[in-house]
């Protein structure tokens, strides 16, 4: 049998994920220097990173892969943050997750897959820089 979780922990939770998606970078950052994870995903398993870098927040991005968090995190259906940024083409976000190791290649479909798909050639010749 499993608990019901505390009504204010996903109070909390939703708030940090917000935050995440609106690249409320000061905020973010000190709930995960108070102790947040900085992997911390929500129920489809999209991290702090996806979030951020879906919405195109790459300074939230960098802040967050500076405090541990994984840059190639999939979540639930296989996307990769990359992946996620690739599509919305937020070639700064892109910059920030390859600097810090994200692998173009990794998830389903990859980065390199999303730019195939969608003809993003100058995409491509970044993944290939890398």
């Amino acid at each position: 049998m499993t608990e019901a979780p505390d009504p204010e922990v996903v109070e909390l939770a939703t708030k940090i994920f917000d935050l995440a998606r609106r690249g409320q970078t000061e905020a973010l950052v000190a709930y995960v220097d108070a102790g947040v994870p900085a992997n911390l995903t929500n129920d489809r398993g999209d991290s702090l990173v996806m979030l951020a870098a879906y919405h195109g927040h790459a300074d939230a991005v960098r802040a967050l892969l500076a405090r541990g968090a994984e840059a190639d995190r999939i979540n639930d259906r296989g996307q990769t943050p990359l992946a996620g940024a690739a599509f919305k083409g937020e070639t700064d976000v892109i910059k920030a997750l390859l600097e810090s190791g994200a692998d173009p290649a990794a998830g389903t479909p990859s980065a390199l897959d999303t730019a195939r798909m969608f003809a993003k050639t100058d995409l491509l010749d970044l993944f290939g820089a890398h």
